[in-house]
C-alpha cells in the first residue's frame, strides 16, 4: 500500500476515535456510491454530518485543512444528496472538515472546521 494511502487510513482511524470522544455516533465510514466517497458519516444531536478527512504528517505541503478543493467539495455535495435520497429521515445536514497532524511524538493535533459549505 502507498504511503499516502496508509497516512490516510491512519487519519481516518484517529478521526473516528476523535469524533466518538466528542459526541459524534459514526453511521458509515468510506461510504460510497458511484464515485463519490464519504470518509465518515456521523450524526450528533440529530444533524447529519459529512465529514471530510485531511491528514499529513508534515507541515511541508502545508495544513491538510488546505487540501481541499472545490472538486472534493462537489464530490461531497453530490454524494450527500444521493445519501439524503437514500436516507429521507435525516433533516439537517452540516459538511465537516477534520485536519490531522500526525506527529511522530504520538501527540496529534486535530482542527475541526464545522459547517463549511455556505
Amino acid at each position: 500500500m502507498a504511503k499516502h494511502n496508509i497516512v490516510g487510513k491512519d487519519g481516518e482511524d484517529l478521526a473516528i476515535q476523535w469524533l466518538e470522544k466528542n459526541g459524534y455516533t459514526i453511521i458509515h465510514r468510506n461510504w460510497r456510491h458511484k464515485n463519490w466517497e464519504v470518509d465518515i458519516i456521523a450524526n450528533k444531536e440529530k444533524t447529519l454530518h459529512i465529514v471530510e478527512i485531511k491528514t499529513r504528517t508534515s507541515s511541508y505541503l502545508g495544513n491538510p485543512e488546505d487540501n481541499l478543493t472545490d472538486k472534493k467539495m462537489q464530490y461531497l455535495i453530490n454524494a450527500a444528496e444521493e445519501y439524503l435520497y437514500q436516507n429521507p429521515q435525516w433533516h439537517f445536514l452540516q459538511f465537516d472538515l477534520l485536519a490531522i497532524n500526525i506527529h511522530p511524538n504520538g501527540e496529534h493535533e486535530y482542527f475541526l472546521m464545522e459547517d463549511i459549505y455556505l
